[in-house]
């Protein structure tokens, strides 16, 4: 993958949602509650006022609306601002 954010944004693949069966019955994608978790994959040089602390392969958390959804070769990406990350884990 070739992308770069910029400025205080960080690229983060959202880690996948837990597979969970409720008495045989099989919970639908739809349904299943989005994972607030991530690595980060790629991210900005920051900006004049803000250093960036994040860094590829860091594993973090997040809010639960952060981030826009993007979509690249077939994945599923959130690309935020470092202030949207709320905890390195």
């Amino acid at each position: 993958m070739n992308i770069k954010p910029l400025a205080d944004r960080v690229l983060v693949k959202p880690a996948a949602a837990e597979e969970k069966t409720i008495g045989g019955i099989i919970i639908p994608d739809s349904a299943k509650e989005k994972p607030l978790k991530g690595e980060v994959i790629a991210a900005g040089n920051g900006t004049k006022d803000e250093e960036m602390i994040l860094k590829a392969g860091d594993k973090v958390l997040y809010g639960k609306y952060a981030g826009t959804e993007i979509e690249l070769e077939g994945e599923q990406y959130l690309i935020m601002r470092q202030s949207d990350v709320l905890a390195i884990i």
